[in-house]
Parts: structure tokens; C-alpha cells; sequence
């Protein structure tokens, strides 16, 4: 049965790889980076600095407390500068006088609850450094956003100053994934546990909350792996097969005001919102105007 099982699990991870091509691709570069990584900074290195490290900002609380705007809604916002299907998402992300800690202040001013950071470089132009600016710039808890598919990088991001961690369903197997929450627990990092489609959220259901509840959400991805697209009519359908609707997390296309009142109808009080964001010449204004319309004219 264990044989069949991981077959299985094999099989998923394929399917989905192949399905989306860029993925595969993003996956396999991550652990060719993580080994040079490792090469660089030894693991016992990465524990010393953790040790150092202050206890991380409490991600889950954050989310899943009320929030004060006019929906009750937790936006999780998104410092994001370029990504595989748009590229650079304004001109003026570009280059080293990106300063993503600037953004990081005007999501906190709007009434973001937290901060999701891409730390990929090769495909998001992301950095791990932007982690400890962005720590510095605010007092909110910040998400590592990465490919995540190797222990070595949950010491990493904590010993960044991370205070979550983003695990696609996709790119692990159950395995994989178990240890990898384990860890992240030890480590008091709060896990986003996030997948694209039903088959992934069934096969991860049964492990929603492990190791311990106060350290997991579960994110839906409302972009489609195989052609791209984006719905977010993806997570009211996917919400009927999920047992707690307060750790749920809608998680791409989410626009506009009334965007969150439909999925905050639903009983979804938790958003994760990037693009739509840094697309706009104030990022700021743009939360703060989904967040509280009336109060923005």
C-alpha cells in the first residue's frame, strides 16, 4: 500500500511539474541554489545565527485577529518587483534603488496585517535581505515567499528574520511537506500552506494544522497552473471542502472592495494581495482605498 501511495504522491507532483512547465522549471533551479547555498553557509553556521536571533513575530495571531477596517478583512500585501508571466511589474522596480522597505511603510500605514516577501531572485527579483529591511521599516510580521523544498531554507529564513513561510502543496511530497511543518514549528515560523486545485487540497487536508494549529494556514491559490489564469470563484469553490474557514487564506486576483466582500460572505477574512498592488503607482493608496472605499473617496 505504501508503494502505491508513493506512486502516487509521484505522480501528483509530476502532473502538476508538467501541467504548469514553469514551476518544474522554478523548482529544480531552487535546488541547484540551496546546494551552493549550503557550500557557502553550512547549516551549523545558519543555527548559530538563529540562536541569536529574536523570538519571530507571531504571523498567525496577525492574520486571524479583527482587523480594523470596514470588512473585519487581514490583507496579507506583497512586495513582489517582476515575476514569470509579467516580468517587471513597473520600470522603476528596477535596478538596486529598489527599496522595498519604503513599500513595506505604506502597506502598514493602509492597514496591512502583514507582509509577503519574494525572496526568489533568478524569476521574482526578490532578495533575502529584503526580510531584515523590511523588519526594520515595520513592526508586521513578514512571510518568506519562495519555493520552499529543502530544510536548509527554514533555517534560512529565520536566520533572515522571517517570521512565516510559504510551502506549496505542488512542489512537495507528503513526506516532504510533514517534516518541513515539524520543522517550521521548532523554529516558531507560522507555515502558509498553500495549493492550486482540489487534488492537492484533498491530499493535504488530513495535515492542515500539524503540528500544531496556531502555526498553520491554508492558502488557496486562485491562479490556475495550467493556463495561468486567475479566478477568484476558485476558492469559493474550493472553501466547501475545507473544515475551518477562519485559517483560510484567498490567495491571487483579488482587486477590489468588493472582491473581499464576496470571499468575507463566504466566511474568507484573509487575503494575500500582490500584483494588483505593485502594479499601482501608490501601493499604499491602492490598500488602502480596497480596504476602506468610503474613507478614500
Amino acid at each position: 500500500m505504501r508503494a502505491i501511495e508513493g506512486v502516487r504522491r509521484e505522480r501528483v507532483f509530476t502532473e502538476v511539474g508538467v501541467a504548469s512547465g514553469v514551476l518544474a522549471e522554478i523548482v529544480e533551479n531552487t535546488r541547484r541554489e540551496v546546494e551552493a547555498a549550503k557550500q557557502r553557509v553550512p547549516l551549523s553556521e545558519l543555527e548559530l545565527l538563529v540562536a541569536q536571533e529574536e523570538p519571530p513575530r507571531n504571523f498567525f495571531a496577525a492574520v486571524t485577529h479583527q482587523q480594523r477596517n470596514a470588512l473585519d478583512v487581514s490583507v496579507i500585501a506583497e512586495v513582489k518587483r517582476r515575476s514569470p508571466s509579467a516580468g517587471l511589474i513597473r520600470p522603476e522596480y528596477d535596478g538596486d534603488s529598489f527599496r522595498p522597505e519604503d513599500i513595506a511603510k505604506k502597506y502598514h500605514a493602509a492597514g496591512a496585517a502583514a507582509i509577503s516577501c519574494l525572496t526568489d531572485s533568478k524569476y521574482f527579483g526578490g532578495d533575502l535581505s529584503f526580510i531584515r529591511r523590511i523588519k526594520d521599516a515595520v513592526p508586521l510580521p513578514v512571510l518568506r515567499k519562495d519555493f520552499i523544498v529543502d530544510p536548509y531554507q527554514l533555517w534560512e529564513a529565520r536566520a533572515a528574520g522571517a517570521d512565516a513561510v510559504l510551502l506549496i502543496a505542488e512542489c512537495l511530497h507528503e513526506g516532504e511537506m510533514l517534516d518541513l511543518m515539524i520543522l517550521a514549528q521548532q523554529l516558531q515560523l507560522t507555515v502558509l500552506l498553500e495549493v492550486h486545485d482540489m487534488e492537492s487540497l484533498l491530499r493535504v487536508r488530513p495535515h492542515v494544522g500539524f503540528p500544531h494549529r496556531s502555526y498553520s494556514l491554508l492558502g488557496i491559490n486562485n491562479r490556475d497552473l495550467a493556463t495561468m489564469t486567475v479566478d477568484i470563484n476558485h476558492t469559493l469553490r474550493l472553501a466547501d471542502l475545507t473544515d475551518d474557514r477562519s485559517i483560510l487564506v484567498s490567495e491571487s486576483g483579488i482587486r477590489t472592495n468588493r472582491d473581499l466582500a464576496r470571499l468575507r460572505e463566504q466566511g474568507i477574512r484573509i487575503v494575500l494581495v500582490g500584483e494588483h498592488l505593485m502594479r499601482q503607482a501608490e501601493p499604499g493608496q491602492a490598500l488602502a482605498a480596497m480596504l476602506n472605499p468610503e474613507s478614500t473617496g
